[in-house]
């Protein structure tokens, strides 16, 4: 195992699983065997090659002639540069953004969405509960399906296991394709780690109408003892049909085809909704290695005056702690706000051992306190902001399918900065010297904790 386990491997993540392997041979081999190969498989990487080359051949269609460059400082052009290069799509202009906090009042408007769906409905979320909030969105997509609508749906393999095996068979004779994305498989072309999850939240209504952020199809108090609170950002323009790319090509991975709808109907061509330049970036194992990690970092030290970060989990890797505690030290306002409850423990002792070299270097951590603040998003100065599915951790950086929304627009900057004004005043600080002085045990278990982030 020494000699297997650090290939293509961070070393921390190799450090963690030989720890694990030396103190539990056998329990640390089996889990190791499930979870813990570094690489895809190859008929999956090659899929991705496909669909990449398939997408860029694409641009001019679902760009029409919507490309567009940010006027920004000079200090944003490597993370610009990066994003341009190391994701499958441009910027684009003519978006517009709907930023919604309410957790019921973003369901109402996709049922509204699907409800006046005249072609299609692409559904991709994390997870597809069979729960009041789930049996809302499968009424309006049976009533969507009854008039003609093509609807499609997928979950992840895992979080959306269970509603898949309830409700396959129903939706399917209604007319509505669901799917289950990555699902588990131990051998075969496609067979790879069981860890490997679709993490995405996506909706595209006819290919005009998309919806990114936070928010899976389930009831918000679906973690025992917590009500979630997200943030969903419903979009018209060209993004959309970035996003309907991202869906068609996990879609493709399942099936290895593309619907038999023309692409006038699956990308078609509208008039600018705002004046909003923003672009998609979609990240995971089988895309440009770290590309969302690295463009996070690049977009950190191109900060000059604030950066406000918001997560439910917080483990990232050494070098985005350091692009943060560099952007604090160097005089940025640097927030981090996290959740004060969480619905994982271990996960959570394992973030909060983050918080003296944060604080120590200047940065403000801020627990929120009332429902599981859940939601993923950041703002760096009045001029950028990032909204999707990725946590601030290693798994997200490097092991989920995630999607993320970059808009290079001041206006929703400034919006989101309101929301995350109101997080900050349901917060509580961490003291910095408070937080020194707690107790030996706690101190013990985020320690111990911390020993696993690359696992968890």
């Amino acid at each position: 195992m020494l000699f297997y386990v650090p290939q293509r491997r961070d070393p921390a993540a190799a450090r963690a699983w030989l720890l694990l392997i030396f103190f539990l041979p056998w329990v640390g081999l089996l889990l190791y065997a499930v979870v813990g190969r570094a690489v895809l498989p190859r008929a999956r990487l090659q899929m991705q090659q496909t669909v990449s080359r398939l997408t860029r051949e694409l641009q001019p269609r679902i760009l029409g002639t919507t490309l567009a460059e940010p006027a920004l400082a000079q200090e944003f052009q490597p993370a610009i540069l990066l994003a341009r290069t190391r994701g499958d799509f441009a910027i684009c202009r003519g978006n517009r953004f709907e930023l919604l906090t309410d957790y019921q009042g973003a369901i109402d408007r996709l049922v509204a969405d699907i409800e006046s769906a005249r072609e299609h409905v692409h559904l991709l979320y994390y997870i597809v509960q069979d729960d009041g909030t789930g049996k809302r969105v499968a009424e309006a997509l049976a009533r969507a399906a009854a008039r003609g609508v093509v609807c499609r749906v997928m979950g992840d393999g895992f979080g959306s296991w269970f509603s898949f095996q309830r409700w396959k068979g129903r939706l399917r004779a209604q007319g509505i394709e669901f799917l289950l994305a990555m699902p588990p498989r131990l051998w075969g072309p496609k067979a790879g780690r069981l860890d490997l999850r679709n993490h995405r939240k996506i909706a595209v209504i006819d290919g005009r109408i998309g919806y990114v952020g936070s928010q899976n199809i389930v009831d918000p108090d679906a973690n025992r003892g917590l009500t979630n609170e997200e943030l969903v950002a419903r979009i018209t323009g060209p993004v959309a049909r970035q996003l309907q790319a991202v869906f068609l090509a996990d879609r493709y991975y399942e099936l290895d085809r593309f619907p038999e709808q023309p692409l006038e109907s699956l990308l078609p061509e509208s008039e600018a909704a705002g004046p909003s330049l923003a672009q998609v970036l979609p990240s995971g194992p089988g895309y440009h290695r770290d590309t969302l990690h690295q463009i996070m970092i690049a977009l950190m030290h191109g900060a000059r005056r604030s950066l406000v970060l918001t997560t439910p989990y917080f483990m990232p890797d050494a070098s985005f702690q350091l692009a943060l505690r560099m952007a604090a030290e160097r005089g940025v306002d640097v927030r981090l706000i996290v959740s004060r409850e969480s619905n994982k423990p271990f996960v959570q002792l394992a973030q909060e051992s983050n918080f003296d070299e944060l604080l120590d270097a200047g940065v403000r951590v801020y627990r929120y306190h009332g429902n599981f603040l859940h939601a993923k998003h950041a703002t760096v100065d009045d001029d950028i902001a990032v909204i999707g599915s990725s946590n601030l951790d290693i798994r997200s950086f490097a092991l989920n399918n995630e999607v993320s929304v970059l808009i290079y627009d001041s206006a929703v900057v400034a919006e989101l900065r309101a929301i995350q004004a109101r997080y900050l005043s349901a917060s509580e600080p961490v003291d910095r010297e408070q937080w020194a002085a707690r107790g030996v045990v706690r101190r013990m278990l985020q320690n111990i904790a911390r020993l696993a982030d690359s696992l968890l």
